[in-house]
C-alpha cells in the first residue's frame, strides 16, 4: 500500500523568540488548525485526513530566503503529486510588525490581500494559509524562521523539522537535501538519518513588534526635507546615471491631481529599498517662484529623498532632457538603471504594485541575498 505524503507549508517572515515560542520537539502530535487559504476555503488538519505524511513549512512573501525556495517547494509538490503528496503552506507574520524598510527585497508584504498576488503571480500548487491576524499556529509549532519544514509520520508524530537543503541561492546546488531526505526515508519506511537541522532566514514578526512600526514612522517623520533646483543639463545628468544605483525619477507638480494623488507611493519605495543600491528623487515642473509651496507639500509627505525644482522656464527643455519619447503630460516617471539605461518609463500613475515588482527584480536589486 503507496504511503501517502503531506506537505504544509507555511510561508513565514517572522522569527521566534527562545523561550516565549519554543520550537515543537519530535515526537510530538502535530497541533490542529483552522486557516483560511488564498483559495478563501478554511482548512484543518483533517482536510489532510487521507495524507500519510504531513509536512509543513512556515514561509512568507517578503522574506528574501523564502522568495528562494518559492520554486523548490513547487517543484517538490510536483515531484511527490504521484506518491500522493500534500503540499500546504502557511503564513504566520503579523503584517502590522512589519516594517517598510524590511521590504527591501520583495514587492509585496504579508497581508492576506498580498497572499493572494503572490500565490497567482507564481501559480502555487498547494494551499497557502493566513495565520497572521493571530498566530496561534505559529505559536504552536515555534517557527525559527522562514522557511522552516516540519514533517509528520502517518500518525501525526514530528519526525523532522528543519530547512529544505543547506544552499539558499537558487542558482547554486545545495549538498544535503534535508526535506527530500526526510520524506524519502518515511516513504521507504526507514528511520531518519536526520531529525533536526537549523534553519536561515528571515525572524517571525510576532504581534508584540507592531511598537517597531511605531517608531518607525516616528523616526521617519524627523526625517529632514529639503529641496535644491536644477538645470537642464542637472536634469541630464540624472538621467545618465553615473552612479551604482537604481534611480527612479519621478517628474511632478503640485498643480497635478494625479501627480498629489500617487506621490506616497513613491515614499513608501523610498522607504523600502533605499539600504539597497536604489535611490529616487523627485522633480517638480512648479514654477521655480512657487518653491515654497513645493515645499511645504514635500515635508507634509515626509519626502527625506532627493528633491528638484527645475529652474527653467521652457518646460519643453525640460521634457527633453528627462526623456525625448515623454509627450510631456504629467506625472512622468522612469526607471534608470546605472549607465544611464531607461529601462521603465510611464506618463500617468503608475501601478504601484508593477512598479515595485519592476525594482527587485531588476539585475541591480534583486530578490535574494
Amino acid at each position: 500500500m503507496p504511503v501517502t505524503f503531506f506537505c504544509l507549508l507555511v510561508f513565514c517572515n517572522t522569527a521566534i523568540a527562545a523561550g516565549d515560542h519554543p520550537t515543537l520537539a519530535i515526537g510530538s502530535n502535530a497541533p490542529d488548525f483552522k486557516l483560511t487559504g488564498t483559495d478563501d476555503k478554511i482548512y484543518t488538519l483533517s482536510s489532510f485526513s487521507k495524507a500519510d505524511i504531513l509536512v509543513i513549512v512556515f514561509t512568507c512573501n517578503h522574506c528574501p530566503t523564502a522568495q528562494a525556495y518559492e520554486d523548490r517547494l513547487i517543484q517538490l509538490t510536483k515531484d511527490y503529486a504521484a506518491k500522493k503528496v500534500a503540499v500546504v503552506a502557511i503564513m504566520p507574520n503579523d503584517p502590522k510588525a512589519i516594517r517598510l524598510d524590511e521590504l527591501g527585497y520583495t514587492d509585496m508584504s504579508d497581508s492576506f490581500e498580498e497572499m493572494k498576488l503572490r500565490a497567482k503571480q507564481k501559480q502555487y500548487n498547494f494551499p497557502y494559509l493566513y495565520d497572521g491576524e493571530t498566530q496561534s499556529v505559529a505559536q504552536a509549532y515555534g517557527p525559527a524562521a522562514t522557511p522552516h519544514v516540519f514533517i509528520f509520520d502517518k500518525t501525526r508524530k514530528l519526525r523532522y523539522q528543519g530547512r529544505i537543503d543547506d544552499v539558499e541561492k537558487p542558482s547554486k546546488t545545495p549538498h544535503n537535501f534535508d526535506t527530500r531526505n526526510a520524506i524519502d526515508a518515511l516513504l521507504a519506511g526507514k528511520e531518519l538519518a536526520v531529525q533536526t537541522t537549523k534553519v536561515f532566514g528571515c525572524s517571525i514578526k510576532w504581534a508584540e513588534k507592531e511598537s517597531w512600526l511605531q517608531k518607525a514612522n516616528e523616526d521617519w517623520a524627523k526625517e529632514p526635507v529639503a529641496i535644491d533646483t536644477i538645470d537642464v543639463q542637472g536634469i541630464k545628468d540624472l538621467v545618465k546615471n553615473n552612479s551604482d544605483k537604481l534611480r527612479l525619477i519621478n517628474v511632478w507638480a503640485t498643480w497635478c491631481g494625479p501627480c498629489v494623488a500617487e506621490f506616497s507611493e513613491f515614499i513608501t519605495m523610498n522607504r523600502m529599498y533605499r539600504n539597497r543600491d536604489f535611490e529616487f528623487i523627485s522633480v517638480s515642473a512648479d514654477e521655480p517662484e512657487n518653491k515654497d509651496k513645493v515645499m511645504k507639500f514635500l515635508q507634509k509627505k515626509q519626502a527625506s529623498a532627493t528633491n528638484y525644482i527645475f529652474s527653467g522656464d521652457d518646460k519643453y527643455k525640460l521634457i527633453e532632457a528627462i526623456d525625448p519619447n515623454w509627450q510631456g503630460a504629467l506625472p512622468y516617471t522612469i526607471l534608470v538603471e546605472p549607465g544611464g539605461k531607461i529601462v521603465y518609463a510611464k506618463q500617468g500613475q503608475i501601478d504601484p504594485q508593477e512598479m515595485k515588482r519592476m525594482i527587485v527584480d531588476d539585475k541591480f536589486i534583486g530578490r535574494y541575498y
